[in-house]
């Protein structure tokens, strides 16, 4: 690790402040896991108490422009995909709300032409009426394109950089406008500028080496929380799940380093909200959820349509682009191809279920537009 830990900030816009520095120490130092556990439980239950908050995602469009080799949803995988229309959202979003969601993420694939700001800023509209959280996951936007999904309803940004290492980024990024770093990097404050009450960070461990990451993570939550001060900021470290395409993770994370890390980040940003995704297995989540998590989604589905079967008769196969019509023998049990295969497949009655009985309160709703009206 020549150079260690400079290197891990080389070439970004943010330095090693004392709460970075700290970080690393809780990181990387002789201080046992589970004195960290110990501290990170503390400060969960001083700070949030013992609540956590439930979510879902609900996918738009599986359509992107950008070839990444780590993405199922990747231009060049000949997937099956599908855009959904504003009503069939609206249906996805009414579904989710009967299971019991009020907080939900809007996610899309980047797709300027199928998926623009004004089309988010209409499936906005058909969720804020169910939903007193809404959040998107979209590509990265200008700030005038964020006003209008924020005038919309819109109370939450989540955009990862996906990996701080510029040579990793680079590689990783074959073609597309998301090649562009810098324009995916200044995202967050643009989306501040325009809003925004809740900006989500993170990392997808796997890219490049994790170590590195987490510091360049670190240094990015503590220069936000300074220039994004009113804003809560949330951070997420998922690890890469098995996609279309057949990418393997380059660098491999192991659960004690995973929960060290949920740890760190806790004790270092004591304030910051920190999500915990049905990514990770059904036991490890089980077991992480005391130790600084304050965020957790559900019986998630990573497809458009995923949870109602809504657009199934509009899917199509992209080949290296181009769309091309499926074949008559897919039909049958076709559905728009997923982003990535969850691991905890637990519905959200299961997933509350196993709050209480840790002696957690799951939170359906922690807000409210009529508290800024």
């Amino acid at each position: 690790m020549s150079g260690w830990p400079g290197s891990a900030l080389e070439g970004l816009p943010f330095g090693r402040t004392n709460t970075v520095a700290k970080f690393e120490d809780l990181m990387f130092g002789t201080t046992r896991l589970e004195e960290l556990a110990e501290q990170a439980r503390a400060e969960t239950r001083k700070n949030f108490g013992k609540t956590m908050r439930l979510f879902a995602p609900l996918y738009l469009s599986n359509e992107c422009v950008n070839t990444c080799k780590y993405c199922g949803f990747s231009k060049d995988n000949p997937i099956r995909r599908v855009t959904l229309r504003p009503e069939e959202v609206e249906k996805e979003a009414r579904h989710l709300a009967q299971t019991g969601f009020r907080s939900v993420l809007l996610v899309s694939g980047e797709h300027p032409r199928e998926v623009p700001a004004g089309y988010i800023a209409e499936c906005v509209k058909r969720s804020v009426s169910l939903f007193p959280s809404v959040a998107i996951e979209v590509a990265p936007l200008e700030t005038s394109e964020y006003r209008e999904i924020v005038e919309a309803g819109a109370e939450g940004l989540v955009l990862y950089q996906e990996s701080y290492d510029r040579a990793a980024y680079a590689e990783m990024h074959v073609s597309g406008p998301k090649r562009n770093f810098d324009e995916r990097l200044g995202g967050p404050e643009r989306g501040y500028a325009a809003g925004f009450r809740r900006i989500g960070l993170g990392v997808l461990v796997g890219l490049a080496d994790w170590r590195r990451e987490l510091v360049a993570l670190a240094a990015h939550v503590s220069h936000l929380m300074k220039v994004c001060w009113r804003a809560q900021i949330t951070v997420a470290l998922p690890r890469l799940r098995p996609a279309a395409g057949g990418f393997q993770p380059r660098v491999a994370m192991s659960d004690r380093d995973f929960a060290r890390a949920l740890c760190a980040f806790r004790i270092a940003f004591p304030q910051a909200g920190i999500v915990l995704s049905t990514r990770e297995p059904e036991k490890l989540r089980n077991g992480l959820m005391e130790l600084g998590v304050t965020m957790m989604s559900a019986g998630s589905e990573t497809e458009p349509g995923g949870y109602t079967g809504v657009g199934k008769e509009r899917l199509h196969r992209t080949v290296r682009g181009r769309e091309v019509a499926l074949e008559s023998s897919e039909w049958e049990r076709a559905e728009a191809t997923e982003q990535f295969e969850i691991s905890d497949e637990r519905s959200a009655e299961q997933l509350s279920a196993a709050l209480r009985q840790r002696g957690l309160d799951p939170v359906w709703k922690d807000w409210d537009r009529a508290l800024t009206a």
